[in-house]
């Protein structure tokens, strides 16, 4: 709360889980959330004071999706995402993973809805239709995934 309160830069991980098929996972945030009723990276939270990184990937998996046990995962990247968005300056140090999962997902109380996008609907879908995802999906495909624009 207080870096958000402060604008203070703070760590973050951000996962996309694919699975077998090659699909996207993403979710969309309940009401109130930032990027509400867009779709978003299923996984994304704060890594606290003393945790690893991977201990905050494996914690968020589970508190966000139910993911449990050894899931396989595959670091991507590092960058500063910072933006105001409902009300809030977050200046957040994405590390970002990719998770790769056929398991059922259990959604947490933070999100509303999932589905699985193929990376061709995902590349259509920012293309002709960039309103359905959230501003920090769009950062973390540019940074991160540039063949999906």
């Amino acid at each position: 709360r207080e870096a958000h309160e402060k604008g203070l830069l703070h760590k973050t991980v951000i996962a996309e889980i694919i699975d077998s098929k090659g699909r996207w996972l993403l979710t969309k945030p309940s009401k109130g959330r930032q990027d509400a009723a867009q779709y978003v990276s299923p996984i994304g939270g704060h890594v606290t004071s003393g945790e690893e990184d991977v201990q905050a990937l494996k914690r968020e998996a589970e508190e966000e999706m139910g993911l449990t046990g050894d899931f396989k995962y595959e670091f991507v990247g590092r960058k500063i995402f910072d933006r105001q968005v409902i009300g809030r300056h977050e200046n957040h140090f994405f590390i970002v993973y990719k998770i790769y999962s056929d398991t059922e997902v259990a959604l947490s109380h933070e999100s509303e809805s999932y589905k699985y996008f193929t990376e061709d609907e995902i590349r259509k879908g920012l293309k002709e239709s960039p309103e359905l995802f959230g501003g920090a999906f769009h950062f973390v495909v540019k940074s991160f995934f540039p063949d999906l624009i």
